[in-house]
């Protein structure tokens, strides 16, 4: 298999501000902890004194970050980055941060483009953009399908966890009604498109056309959504292999701008 693409982004400017620096490995240092950290255990692991790390720690507890208990001295992380994270909803900032990048893909390669995640047993379209061209493809923002029909749910569940996905699977009527040879090919094609990083498959709900989505976000983490392009027309091998590195390229933009860093390319 050959890469789609080895174009590697621009390095961004780094801007040393080691201050702020110490304070993010600090609490980077807390969060991987399983236990409250003595000063002396976080000075150790962080190649730092404890007078330096002392002086952190007291500003980060003030503020409301951190917290020392005053019967071991040892210190833990607080609820408050719990707390910033949820300010916004997480549905609302991907939709916020995907609408530029899929507006200038559906530009340039005139097809409409939309954006779907996994709400409990159902497929839900959350964004749309459709294409300049004056006939194209509209899915609506809302809709709903069953995940394992649709090309941009089965690249969404070809990312669980075996356990999460047994789960999933167990309670889906579509893919409890059919048979085990059905089954066995239904997960062969997951793990091609977890191996291929994409997933291409001709439409199930409009003849003829053929889906392409690959992924948006970290899997690792469980923030994920699924970016896709339903062609209107049929498109050869090679006309395939540059939308799936465009749509990677859209894809690696969104999550870059959710603050996320899963960036595999895809494979053909």
């Amino acid at each position: 298999m050959s890469a789609v693409s080895k174009t590697k982004p621009k390095s961004r400017p780094e801007y040393a501000v080691p201050a702020l620096d110490r304070g993010l490995d600090l609490l980077e240092a807390l969060s991987a902890s399983p236990s409250p950290q003595s000063l002396t255990d976080l000075a150790r692991s962080l190649n730092n004194t404890p007078s330096g790390l002392f002086r952190l720690l007291t500003r980060l507890d003030t503020r409301g970050y951190v917290e020392r208990h005053p019967s071991s001295n040892r210190y833990s992380l607080t609820l408050k980055l719990f707390e910033l994270s949820h300010t916004h909803s997480p549905l609302e900032s991907l939709m916020r941060v995907a609408a530029n990048p899929m507006r200038e893909l559906a530009d340039s390669i005139e097809e409409s483009v939309h954006l779907s995640v996994l709400t409990r047993d159902r497929l839900l379209v959350l964004l749309d953009v459709g294409s300049p061209s004056k006939v194209r493809i509209s899915i609506a923002a809302g809709s709903q399908f069953v995940p394992v029909c649709t090309n941009s749910g089965r690249l969404l569940l070809a990312y669980f966890e075996p356990a999460s996905l047994d789960s999933f699977l167990a309670g889906d009527s579509e893919y409890t009604s059919i048979t085990a040879e059905q089954k066995a090919d239904f997960h062969r094609e997951l793990a091609k498109i977890r191996q291929r990083g994409f997933a291409l498959t001709r439409s199930d709900e409009r003849a003829g056309l053929q889906d392409i989505s690959v992924l948006v976000g970290n899997p690792s983490i469980g923030q994920t959504s699924a970016l896709a392009i339903a062609c209107l027309r049929p498109r050869k091998r090679e006309q395939i292999l540059q939308l799936v590195d465009a749509l990677a390229g859209c894809a690696m933009r969104i999550t870059r701008a959710q603050g996320l860093t899963y960036e595999r390319r895809p494979v053909l």
